[in-house]
């Protein structure tokens, strides 16, 4: 019964590996946005968290932060850096 179950897990696993189309292609499957609309909104997500901390800064008194002193503290941060 083991050995059954054993050689029909081989035998799927054989035919994923060597099928000529991959899984995507079976599935129909496409990305739905591109890396370099990914890309755009990581940097628009930043500038957002940049403004919004800013802002706090702001009510408190305190002054603003660029991304250059962000990027500079969190390069202090990261180990062997």
């Amino acid at each position: 019964m083991l050995g059954g179950l054993a050689g029909l897990i081989v035998v799927l696993v054989l035919l994923g590996r060597y099928h000529p189309r991959s899984g995507a292609d079976v599935l129909d499957w496409h990305p739905t946005r591109s890396v370099e609309t990914e890309v755009l909104n990581e940097f628009e997500d930043v500038d957002q968290m940049i403004e919004a901390k800013n802002a706090r800064r702001r009510a408190r008194g305190l002054p603003e932060i660029a991304e250059e002193d962000y990027r500079t503290k969190i390069a202090r941060e990261l180990p062997g850096a």
